[in-house]
């Protein structure tokens, strides 16, 4: 079964770079659909504003010496929601005056928030002893945008929660500095390249592992995958040609320029059987023939080769635009675990973004 976004944090043992970090299928298919910040630099802005914002931390939990799970009252999401935190050496939330350099790491379409630390073993990177790591849950495939809703008022503003509840909680309560970076995959990777898209400057270096790159170009794609787990596609966007505006709003292609100045990393399996596949075949989502006919027929994962096409697509738009991408296609799945590999490939650019 699949882990809902509510999942507690677990004590993870020695890291492993397959064994232990395999993906069932029936998980992989929700998640389908996915510079420097000087002090004093760019906020984070007003974003469309809820009824009430709280972002109130209404419970703490400490997991091990490292990992604090937070209970969050969003407004935002009309619900309480998890947030794990992995602090830093030294940290110690009784000396508000410590500002720590934050690594945002976004969850994916499943909206676990614990995947980084039981199944990416975030905690057993040196590189991050001295970096605030905070891991949001989100919604089941909220996609990490304020929804469309048809044109109603109303959520889920998952875009509302990060920018106006999380950020400033761990802010003010927390430690978390100005310095920001972040990352995600799947939809989590949508995401960072998203609001990084959106707002320049809010992220020093951005990430993004078998994301959704250019959703507008594989449209029925996500679609399917809202479908498959039982949510109302159109409610996040509209329907790709009456609402095609909106889609182009959210679309990271389409919004590339504002990440002319801010190094990306961007990177993919192609559809294709890879060496970090789970043993499991991927779930037929319906809906998505259409790409099953098009693309080659050595591919056996369409949602990846769908992301590792417009991984592609985007890297040529950033190079066009002179933007500091590196991009790395490679042969995989969207079964696969290559996001524990990816990360630690993508941390020299993050980091580099938070050094002082």
């Amino acid at each position: 079964m699949t882990r809902q976004a509510g999942t507690s944090l677990k004590k993870s043992g020695p890291a492993a770079e397959k064994a232990d970090v395999t993906y069932s299928s029936t998980r992989r298919a929700l998640l389908t659909g996915a510079a420097l910040l000087a002090a004093g630099g760019p906020s984070v802005p007003a974003a469309a504003s809820p009824a009430r914002t709280t972002g109130r931390a209404i419970r703490e939990r400490q997991v091990d010496d490292r990992l604090i799970e937070l209970t969050v009252d969003s407004a935002a999401l009309g619900r309480t929601v998890p947030v794990a935190l992995l602090t830093p050496r030294g940290w110690d939330r009784r000396k508000p005056g410590d500002r720590w350099p934050t690594l945002y790491l976004l969850a994916g379409g499943d909206g676990d928030h614990t995947t980084w630390a039981t199944m990416f073993k975030v905690q057993e990177l040196a590189e991050l002893h001295d970096v605030l790591v905070v891991m949001p849950a989100m919604p089941l495939f909220g996609f990490w945008t304020d929804w469309w809703n048809h044109g109603r008022a109303g959520g889920p503003l998952v875009r509302t929660y990060f920018l106006r509840e999380v950020i400033p909680l761990v802010e003010r309560d927390y430690g978390a500095g100005p310095c920001r970076a972040a990352a995600g995959e799947s939809q989590g990777g949508f995401g960072a390249l998203g609001m990084a898209a959106r707002i320049p400057g809010l992220f020093g270096a951005v990430a993004a592992f078998s994301a959704p790159f250019h959703p507008v170009r594989h449209p029925e794609m996500w679609l399917s995958g809202a479908a498959y787990v039982g949510l109302d596609g159109y409610a996040i966007w509209g329907d790709p040609w009456k609402q095609w505006d909106v889609w182009l709003d959210w679309d990271p292609y389409y919004r590339a320029e504002g990440l002319r100045n801010t190094p990306v990393y961007l990177s993919s399996g192609d559809g294709t059987p890879g060496p970090l596949d789970a043993d499991e075949p991927e779930v037929h989502i319906p809906g998505t023939e259409k790409w099953i006919a098009l693309f080659p027929d050595d591919v056996v994962s369409v949602t990846e080769a769908a992301c590792g096409f417009e991984a592609r697509a985007l890297d040529r738009r950033l190079k066009r635009l002179g933007a500091p991408v590196t991009t790395h296609v490679f042969p995989g799945t969207h079964t696969g675990t290559y996001g524990y590999r990816e990360l630690r490939h993508a941390l020299p650019i993050l980091l580099d973004a938070l050094r002082p």
